[in-house]
């Protein structure tokens, strides 16, 4: 018990408000709490990138094993999609932790550098999915129309490549990206389906990643129960409250935001 008051006494009260703003944006709009997250742990908070990503990493695979379960429960997810994913992103993602230790080893500016560019670049990546959505998606949908499955298996595990090195490195890419490809890769895949796919394919990935980053050294876990206790009820509530929100106005916004952070981070 002393313990526990101990730890409870530690929490930045400030990291617990800016996962509860998090959370709520999550729940308003569905975009991945680590394009927002991980850019504020770093810029607002100076939180080292080593640190904010590996952090964040393990925030997302609790959030989303929670939201993994309801969709499993609702029949929305389709293990076949998420196992493609998984062939592709669980080796990359593996790939780019040693990739990390090696960095870290000669220097931890190195290790950082890459971080800061890759979370740039993801951001970036985010920004135009988000703004170009329709764009993109009939574009991949003129070149995927009665394509084979054996063909679609393959894009759909490159995709997890591109996922499992962008996550394991910046934490970014596995909401606005991986659904953007993945409607038009599935497009006669109900949504809710593909989203709950989406969420599933996370969780081994953040789990990995995020452990990977441990074993690094890259985990503050006072940090992740500070944003966790904000971050749970702020979802909550933001869900609860997502259809009173002017979504065609706030996603492009944020997209926006995300833009410029990107920029600034991969100057």
């Amino acid at each position: 018990m002393p313990a526990l008051l101990d730890a409870l006494s530690a929490i930045n009260l400030l990291y617990s408000a800016s996962g509860f703003f998090v959370g709520a944006l999550v729940g308003f709009t569905g975009v991945g709490g680590g394009s927002l997250m991980t850019p504020i742990l770093m810029l607002v908070f100076g939180v080292p990138p080593t640190t904010a990503v590996g952090t964040d990493l393990l925030y997302a695979a609790v959030t989303k094993t929670n939201g993994t379960l309801v969709h499993a429960l609702h029949g929305a997810v389709d293990w076949r999609i998420t196992r493609r994913l998984a062939y592709g992103s669980v080796p990359a993602s593996i790939a780019s932790l040693l990739v990390l230790s090696w960095l870290g080893k000669t220097g931890g500016h190195a290790a950082n550098g890459l971080i800061t560019s890759a979370l740039g670049f993801a951001l970036l990546l985010t920004a135009f999915s988000i703004l170009f959505r329709r764009w993109i998606l009939d574009h991949i949908a003129r070149h995927t129309n009665d394509m084979s499955d054996r063909r679609l298996l393959w894009l759909t595990a490159i995709l997890g490549v591109l996922l499992g090195v962008l996550v394991s490195i910046s934490s970014v890419g596995a909401g606005a990206i991986g659904m953007t490809v993945l409607l038009a890769l599935y497009s006669h895949t109900p949504t809710a389906r593909l989203v709950g796919s989406d969420i599933a394919h996370a969780v081994p990935l953040t789990l990995i990643a995020g452990f990977g980053h441990w074993l690094m050294g890259g985990v503050d876990w006072l940090l992740l129960l500070s944003l966790l206790i904000g971050s749970l009820p702020g979802i909550a509530i933001g869900a609860h409250f997502a259809s009173r929100v002017p979504d065609r106005y706030l996603r492009p916004a944020l997209a926006s935001v995300m833009a410029l952070v990107g920029i600034k981070l991969s100057i």
